[in-house]
């Protein structure tokens, strides 16, 4: 059996990226997947392929997010694992430039959307005493890019309410931690590559690492490796973690 055989993970921005190829790669593994996002008929397609269960919603709104938990539960019984995937790079720009309900848009699903998702699968983790929590970071979060400010400010933010999450529930048995996948070949790089903007967009796509090295770190993440891990990010960029990963 696999460390997450039968256990129940819930996948925001499930539809396309790295979350569809975590959707994959934990059911591959025998875990029950609830895919979250607001492409409702890739979720589904998807949902049917593996056999997991497709919640409709937006991170950035606590409601889709506690309704996709209680589907969780309500079909498996409870829910054990939680990826913070979903993200957004638009609406690239500058600062003198941008667009302020564009900017906030980003913030609210970047930010908002983890925070949304804590708040939602936390409680019933610490009742139980078990459970992992992954947040998607990045290293705009520890770096500033120009036209990146909604995206650094947003990451930033994440990583740290990451190691909040850990400080309050980590003595609860529940293991928090984050995953920087470095730049992966996603509709986010095409979107990179057409702003111009900064030296991510000059990066060719042979460039970017396949969606199943960091979809295989998560998964590496959730067995016993994790818990050493606690309150702390991981970067698929250093070597040593992608031997461990089985990625060398």
């Amino acid at each position: 059996m696999s460390d997450v055989q039968d256990k129940t993970v819930l996948i925001t921005g499930a539809s396309r990226g790295i979350g569809a190829a975590a959707a994959r790669e934990f059911a591959a593994a025998g875990a029950n997947v609830v895919l979250m996002a607001r492409s409702g008929d890739e979720i589904a397609r998807i949902a049917e392929e593996i056999g997991g269960i497709a919640v409709t919603g937006d991170v950035a709104e606590y409601a889709d997010v506690e309704r996709a938990v209680t589907a969780a539960q309500d079909r498996f019984g409870g829910l054990d694992i939680l990826i913070n995937n979903a993200g957004v790079i638009e609406p690239i720009a500058s600062l003198l430039e941008a667009d302020p309900d564009g900017w906030g848009g980003a913030i609210d699903i970047n930010l908002k959307g983890v925070f949304n998702g804590m708040r939602a699968a936390l409680p019933g983790m610490t009742e139980r005493g078990r459970g992992t929590v992954i947040t998607i970071s990045s290293g705009a979060a520890h770096n500033p890019l120009d036209g990146w400010s909604h995206y650094c400010s947003s990451k930033a933010g994440a990583a740290m309410l990451t190691r909040c999450a850990d400080l309050e529930c980590g003595d609860k048995g529940v293991r928090i931690m984050g995953l920087s996948p470095g730049t992966v070949a996603t509709q986010m790089q095409r979107e990179i590559k057409a702003s111009g903007i900064n030296k991510v967009s000059e990066l060719n796509w042979e460039d970017h690492i396949p969606t199943e090295w960091p979809a295989k770190c998560l998964l590496w993440m959730c067995g016993p490796a994790g818990d050493g891990l606690c309150g702390q990010e991981v970067s698929l960029r250093d070597e040593e973690i992608r031997k461990q990963v089985g990625l060398i």
